[in-house]
């Protein structure tokens, strides 16, 4: 893809520079988990892309994260928040979004291959619990798991936190279980388009990357 040629110098893409910067990296492998998660790009007039992260209703405190993390990756534009049914569309123009999500293609994720650029993987690896953050809160949730035992004059209920990724996009899932293998906590498929995390200590460590959304 070739990149545009800023025409302000206060909007020169980190990627297009020479030689190439990173974005802030914190910042940016947050919202790359959350743009893998529920994100897309849109194509508007004049050579400008549309950021757009759906973030539901249920959970305002993700809203104003997502807008955090977006201004510190591109600090020079506002930030919209369009009403969706059943959620938020935070939303964010400019022309060189295509230059820091590379992934973007036509389609959807799972349709197509999902595979990080080097400088992506770098900063993956160097921050993946803002990575799987960014995963988790967007196709993530952790809840509580409820069992029932049954015992010859009563019964009893048993109850502990756990932590399911959906994703239908192999790469993706690939991804967030590399994220986990590299932070040592263990994880399994509970169906195919879904990671578990549910032994306590695996819980408990994933616990202080992610924690419940808000």
């Amino acid at each position: 893809m070739a990149h545009p040629e800023p025409k302000n110098p206060l909007a020169d893409c980190p990627r297009c520079l020479y030689p190439p910067q990173d974005p802030p990296v914190c910042a940016y492998a947050y919202l790359l988990g959350l743009y893998l998660g529920d994100g897309c790009l849109g194509r508007m007039p004049k050579g400008v892309w549309s950021l757009r992260i759906n973030c539901a209703d249920a959970w305002p405190g993700l809203v104003a994260e997502c807008e955090r993390a977006i201004a510190a990756v591109h600090p020079q534009r506002g930030i919209y928040r369009v009403r969706v049914q059943g959620c938020v569309a935070v939303t964010n123009l400019w022309k060189h979004w295509p230059c820091v999500f590379p992934q973007h293609g036509p389609g959807r994720k799972h349709e197509r291959s999902i595979r990080l650029e080097p400088w992506q993987q770098a900063i993956v690896e160097t921050h993946t619990g803002d990575f799987l953050r960014g995963l988790f809160h967007s196709d993530g949730c952790r809840s509580m798991n409820r069992i029932r035992h049954v015992l010859r004059d009563c019964e009893r209920w048993y109850a502990y936190p756990r932590y399911f990724f959906d994703n239908e996009s192999r790469d993706i899932l690939r991804l967030c279980g590399e994220g986990l293998d590299r932070l040592g906590i263990a994880w399994r498929y509970s169906r195919p388009n879904t990671i578990s995390v549910a032994r306590r200590e695996a819980v408990a460590a994933l616990d202080q990357f992610v924690g419940p959304k808000y």
